[in-house]
């Protein structure tokens, strides 16, 4: 097998392991219908995965450094596997979570890795791109995943969708171990390597801008599919989440196009003040088809955020552009955790539909953050690129 579909097969095993984590939101009231939970209790299982994911893929990428990149592939893909069995075979809520802190760890793991074989695999000048390559097919589990899920679910059992992604995921075992060499990798950057660049007043503010973002797109993302039943039938949710996840993909694109012809500084702030506005308008409308293209924009203006907010902090401290990418991921993934526990906590006191409200104000926060940010850095100017 040539090198160009080695990647390809990398951005496959993704696409399996994007599904693995975002397909809970797509069922997360059959989830909750299945073991007796509400649904904010639910949502708790979206905080699990993603503090295993920004706690524990770290530790244990620093625990790994002695590995060669196929050993940590076929580790990645093991854990996920026990993660994946214990949520199919375990009784109980509690094992669930923890079921779920198993494939946070195993899911950062592998797209950590992933990322870097990738880049190893491809010729010189497209390492990029090859990067590019496997992202995609992370982010297509939002497009695919997560509304065929909803669909198996309704026609079966939410727990088919985890027996079938473990299926492949065992594939992806023996594919990886027959077909991925045995190459090194670069060492891990110690924990408190990284931590240090914290100490940096900019760097530390552009992270708070991303904390405050993705506790935004959290709280919203994690009940998108109890708040869609409020207004559209059971049958239409999954063409809804097809959709959405359409308008990710157009937003990753537009927000390249926007910060190379527009400036960093605007496509961040411009893009978060779309979304709060989006997300206010959204509890003040009705009729299904005003909400559903409310719905699209601001997704389409959340994905414009990923790529241009990475660019923005290697900038910052372009002698450290990998620790800053690993920094900016775990912010994410506690953006996550603390987006879906708060969530849980608004829509289960008050209502479901409260949760646009925190991600509105969790959003504007941030933009105003980043407006100020860039006002002191007198970047509306120069940050082009």
């Amino acid at each position: 097998m040539s090198n160009t579909w080695k990647i390809y097969m990398l951005a496959t095993i993704s696409f399996l392991v994007g599904t693995s984590q975002f397909v809970i939101s797509g069922i997360l009231d059959q989830i909750a219908a299945s073991i007796n939970i509400s649904v904010s209790s639910a949502g708790q299982l979206i905080t699990a995965f993603a503090l295993g994911n920004a706690i524990g893929t770290p530790i244990v990428m620093v625990a790994m450094a002695r590995l060669n990149q196929r050993k940590k592939l076929l580790t990645a893909l093991t854990v996920i596997l026990i993660g994946i069995v214990s949520t199919v075979t375990l009784p109980g809520f509690g094992f669930l979570m923890a079921a779920r802190v198993v494939l946070g760890v195993g899911t950062g793991v592998f797209v950590v890795t992933a990322y870097g074989i990738a880049a190893s695999l491809a010729s010189k000048g497209r390492e990029v791109g090859a990067m590019a390559n496997v992202a995609m097919g992370y982010s297509a589990s939002l497009v695919f995943g997560v509304p065929v899920g909803r669909v198996i679910a309704e026609a079966y059992d939410w727990k088919i969708i985890f027996w079938s992604i473990g299926f492949f995921s065992l594939l992806a075992v023996f594919a990886v171990a027959r077909l991925i060499p045995a190459t090194e990798g670069e060492e891990p950057v110690p924990i408190g390597k990284q931590l240090a660049l914290l100490k940096n007043p900019r760097i530390a503010v552009a992270l708070s801008v991303t904390l405050f973002m993705f506790i935004s797109y959290s709280a919203v993302y994690t009940y998108i599919a109890p708040l869609l039943t409020t207004f559209i039938s059971q049958q239409r949710i999954s063409v809804v989440l097809f959709v959405i996840g359409i308008a990710s993909l157009i937003g990753s694109k537009l927000g390249g196009f926007s910060a190379d012809r527009f400036g960093i500084a605007r496509t961040l702030i411009i893009g978060m003040v779309i979304q709060a506005l989006a997300l206010v308008l959204l509890s003040a409308v009705s009729g299904s088809v005003i909400i559903i293209t409310l719905l699209f924009i601001w997704s389409i203006a959340v994905w414009t955020f990923g790529a241009t907010q990475n660019f923005n902090l290697i900038s910052l401290a372009p002698e450290a552009s990998g620790i800053m990418l690993s920094l900016n991921s775990s912010f994410v993934q506690l953006g996550f955790a603390a987006g879906a526990g708060v969530g849980g906590i608004v829509a289960g006191s008050l209502s479901i539909m409260a949760v646009t409200w925190i991600g509105a104000v969790s959003v504007a926060l941030a933009a105003i953050i980043a407006y100020f940010f860039f006002s002191r850095a007198r970047s509306f100017t120069s940050s082009r690129g």
